[in-house]
């Protein structure tokens, strides 16, 4: 199927239209959003909800309180979340990397020019696309449109691509098609993943009902 910007946009309004505006990522702090994308890897969100409120409760949910903070202290505390050691390590590496490179500031962090930044969180052990995106976008508001498997299942079920493509590729479908717009993407994310819980289940996907029902009757 040949897609335009202006069907990909249709495809948002739709969705904005059904849902309204889904007011993603959750956090009170840059620090907690960038927490919760490292927690949210291989696990739901009522999971991390779970680790944030504990570490909320302890009063280290701060950058300095959580680099000083023995790693195993840490993978105790967000033990929901599951593969706690493994993320207790990556959270870790990634307050290593803000002290180290920028005095354990957000805000200078955030000076760096997107690209830039994006690969030095890259470089970062356990942080992959889809974490440093979820980062830059909801925490930095970058505009990195982010891509998961709800993205892929969603798009690639229309033919838009295949489920199996690269993040890279999945990524530039849609910021070559798309304004660089941080708000944009930040919604059309969260309706993305709405829509693949509400409809577009991994198996016996709900088309009936689905708002976006009208993309079988377009020309392939």
């Amino acid at each position: 199927m040949k897609v335009s910007p202006k069907l990909l946009l249709r495809i948002y309004k739709t969705l904005r239209a059904k849902y309204g505006h889904l007011k993603w990522w959750p956090g009170d702090t840059r620090f907690e959003i960038i927490l919760g994308a490292i927690l949210t890897q291989n696990t739901s969100w009522t999971n991390v909800e779970k680790a944030i409120t504990v570490l909320k409760k302890r009063g280290v949910l701060k950058v300095e309180a959580i680099h000083h903070l023995p790693e195993g202290e840490l993978a105790g505390l967000i033990r929901s979340a599951g593969y706690f050691n493994i993320k207790a390590n990556r959270i870790k590496n990634f307050t290593h990397y803000l002290y180290q490179i920028h005095n354990g500031s957000l805000s200078k962090m955030f000076l760096r020019p997107g690209k830039l930044l994006r690969e030095e969180l890259l470089a970062i052990k356990g942080i992959g696309p889809e974490t440093a995106d979820s980062i830059l976008l909801y925490a930095g508001r970058k505009p990195f449109f982010v891509v998961d498997a709800y993205t892929k299942r969603v798009f690639s079920r229309h033919k838009f691509f295949r489920q199996t493509s690269p993040y890279e590729q999945v990524q530039a479908f849609f910021m070559t098609r798309l304004t660089p717009d941080t708000p944009l993407y930040n919604d059309y994310h969260a309706q993305i993943v709405n829509l693949a819980k509400r409809h577009c289940f991994k198996k016996n996907p709900d088309c009936k009902s689905c708002p976006l029902r009208f993309l079988f009757s377009l020309p392939a």
